[in-house]
């Protein structure tokens, strides 16, 4: 026999299954019963147990039975009885419980003493409270339906209003129904490649993360690496490319090494694309975070019909909202909703609805101006931080974005990223950016986060940064 019980005087909604199992009466099968539940940790000390009568009714047995049982392990200690309070689990009859701490795979500092990793920004300066005003006032404006089965294609709200936001910021030309919501760059490649939208090898930067090639390799894609200078991605080399069907540019601020994509370059990735019927995808990397130069447009105006717009929430606002977004070619479209499938299965449509209120309400370009002055701000104070303690290191890549390139003295990348890992210190190194089938090396490297700390712990982890660096050859 089993049953089940809810105190809801005590915890609203907490259920307790019990299992009447096993030799002997009834009420030794409750006690034993609530024992186990004791041991085990399923009531924990001081929880009030449901009345005889109540019990009784949801087991099916006696009150007298229930009321034995209790007062047994009353006797024992296991409960307490105690007039107008009720019987409750005892105190000292309650367990201890083991807390099972997951084994972390060993990588140098588990949790580092400073933090200069790349591509995050700072988690503490998250617009609570702007969130919070918009996920309220999109809750009260939403229609019913919103709470239904996701559109794979996104909420009409947000699509809306990042077909105005790109338009006014970026300069993408674009209408609602040619955007597609995902929940990130890597969703995004998953989807074109992962799910048949875009076939054939794939051309990169020689430089980028080595996640996304691992990534496309295992969706089975061949991807090569084009060259890179002072000018950017070497785009005139796509004509070279056998099989190459499409390409993958960071062209607002390469990615790691900095630096926007020349002009004629962008026109070089674009004319080709029209030639040969393929796909320039545009990663849209640190757009937004500009800070010494005029904001350079998305290469998306220059071609919409043959240019991948993908963007996302992840650096301006968190990584942890998982929210990004596709503006595709017309003939792109179907076929990219037939590979998401009849229902969105990753992004919260309660983010899509906040969201879309949050650049609608304007909170969105508050926040994105003022973390670029406190990006620009901290930028400033790594500057100044070098050219006193380390003027030999040259700062690259610093007109835009969340992170810089310090270039070191030949020989020395190595030796410096394990020095940083023994003090605590997280960053990486140029090298682990490179494609494997990349030319020559250009120089020695890190690769510096500086939007990754909170404010209060930045200059820590300068102050560690400058003690690694190697001194002048």
């Amino acid at each position: 026999m089993s049953g089940s019980w809810v105190n809801s005087a005590e915890r609203i909604g907490a259920d307790l299954h019990l299992e009447l199992a096993g030799t002997g009466s009834r009420r030794a099968a409750l006690a034993r019963a609530l024992r186990e539940a004791i041991q085990e940790g399923r009531l924990a000390a001081g929880i009030r147990l449901p009345p005889y009568r109540s019990l009784a009714a949801d087991l099916g047995i006696a009150r007298n039975t229930v009321a034995d049982a209790y007062a047994e392990l009353v006797a024992e200690g296991w409960l307490t009885a105690r007039q107008g309070s009720g019987t409750r689990v005892a105190e000292r009859a309650a367990p201890a419980r083991t807390v099972r701490v997951p084994k972390k795979a060993v990588t140098g500092f588990a949790v580092p003493v400073h933090n200069l990793t790349q591509g995050q920004p700072d988690a503490s300066s998250f617009p609570r409270n702007a969130w919070s005003t918009s996920t309220r006032r999109a809750l009260g404006a939403a229609p019913h339906e919103a709470f239904g089965p996701g559109d794979p294609q996104g909420r009409i709200e947000l699509r809306t209003a990042l077909a105005d936001y790109l338009a006014r910021v970026r300069g993408v030309r674009t209408d609602p129904e040619r955007i597609v919501i995902c929940s990130g760059f890597s969703d995004a490649l998953r989807l074109l490649f992962g799910g048949g939208v875009l076939r054939g090898t794939l051309a990169v930067e020689a430089y980028g993360l080595e996640f996304h090639r691992a990534l496309l390799t295992a969706d089975g894609v061949r991807t090569v690496p084009l060259g890179l200078d002072e000018l950017g991605t070497r785009t005139e080399e796509l004509d070279g490319r056998r099989g190459v069907r499409s390409v993958l540019l960071t062209p607002a601020h390469q990615f790691p090494v900095g630096g926007p994509l020349d002009p004629k370059r962008r026109n070089a990735a674009v004319d080709w694309a029209r030639a040969r019927g393929g796909v320039v995808i545009e990663d849209d990397y640190d757009g937004e975070f500009r800070y010494d130069r005029e904001p350079i447009g998305a290469v998306q105006a220059l071609d919409p019909d043959h240019v991948l717009y993908v963007g996302s929430a992840s650096k301006s606002v968190s990584p942890a909202l998982r929210l990004g977004w596709m503006v595709l070619p017309e003939r792109l479209v179907g076929p990219l909703l037939a590979a998401k499938g009849r229902r969105e299965r990753w992004t919260s449509v309660v983010d899509q609805l906040t969201f879309a209120d949050l650049i609608t309400s304007g909170a969105y370009d508050r926040h994105v101006r003022q973390m670029r002055q406190r990006y620009r701000d901290r930028r400033n104070r790594l500057v100044a931080a070098l050219a006193e303690h380390a003027p030999h290191v040259e700062v690259t890549g610093i007109a835009a974005g969340l992170h810089a390139v310090l270039r070191l003295p030949p020989g020395t990348e190595a030796a410096t990223v394990n020095a940083a890992t023994w003090i605590g210190l997280a960053l990486d190194g140029l090298a682990g950016f490179r494609h494997p089938a990349a030319g020559t090396v250009p120089f020695d490297g890190l690769v510096v986060g500086y939007a990754t700390p909170s404010d209060h712990a930045y200059a820590a982890a300068l102050e560690a940064l400058c003690r690694i660096l190697p001194p002048a050859p």
